[in-house]
């Protein structure tokens, strides 16, 4: 069974045997000559990240363009969730950066608001409040009307519930408010979690519409999933394993990816 291919110089070093420290510096050298030359407009690097003796994070990297939607996949705990966190900024690396367009947002939390949108796995709503409520919260006055009518939460149809407590809504329209409310500052990133799961086929299909109408408007879309839906919508597709992000294929073969996920560490190069 062929396994993904692997692109990163650091973990070839590593494979090969003898591994001496000047064959992993010389790696490191290629690695960094790859990042200089490298001009998408953003640009994951080598993001590392420990809790306690437990490092989940050892140099997480990979690079996109806007108009595109990556997705990245990986075992539980094998920290996807980490990850997003800390390009969201929820969560400080150790070390790394996140450049966007020259820029690095981990070190520039006023750009990151701007053009980062984060929605977590879970729905991080009041249920008291109802979906108006929560968006007042987010937008400006005119800002929201103008969305409202003719905008982003017109796209996910959340004036068809604007009155309703959070506590009445369904699954699907709780994310799909998640969703709009995270779209305040029009950024141009979205960092999505599992934004589908456990969703219903409608409300499914009406948030995946959206997010390819952001996508080829030119935005850059982000995901953690394993659902294969949403992994059509992707353009290219990583592995997180041992805290680093390795490119993989899809072609539509569940089984396949499956068993690459689970599967044994020697991969076809």
């Amino acid at each position: 069974m062929e396994q993904p291919i692997v692109k990163d110089p650091i973990l070839l070093a590593q494979k090969s045997a003898p591994a001496t420290g000047e064959d992993l510096q010389v790696a490191q050298d290629l690695l960094d000559t790859l990042n200089a030359s490298d001009q998408s407009d953003a640009q994951i690097l080598e993001i590392k990240k420990c809790y306690g003796r437990k490092q989940v994070l050892t140099g997480a990297s990979f690079s996109a363009d806007s108009g595109s939607c990556v997705g990245i996949l990986g075992t539980n705990g094998s920290g996807k969730s980490t990850l997003l966190r800390i390009l969201a900024g929820v969560l400080h690396p150790d070390s790394g950066s996140f450049l966007w367009k020259g820029t690095d947002l981990l070190k520039a939390p006023a750009d990151r608001s701007k053009a980062v949108a984060y929605v977590p796995q879970g729905t991080p709503l009041i249920e008291e409040l109802s979906a108006l409520d929560h968006l007042r919260l987010w937008y400006e006055k005119e800002t929201l009307q103008v969305s409202l009518e003719n905008g982003v939460l017109r796209e996910l149809g959340i004036h068809e519930f604007l009155k309703t407590p959070v506590s009445k809504l369904s699954g699907g329209m709780k994310k799909r408010l998640s969703i709009g409310c995270a779209m305040a500052n029009d950024p141009s990133i979205l960092l999505l979690d599992e934004p589908t799961a456990a969703l219903d086929l409608v409300g499914k299909e009406r948030i995946l519409g959206y997010f390819e109408r952001f996508r080829d408007r030119g935005g850059l879309l982000l995901v953690v999933t394993h659902d294969q839906r949403e992994l059509e919508l992707c353009d290219s597709w990583h592995i997180l394993r041992d805290g680093r992000l390795q490119p993989c294929e899809y072609d539509g073969d569940l089984r396949r990816l499956t068993e690459s996920l689970g599967g044994s560490h020697e991969r076809k190069i």
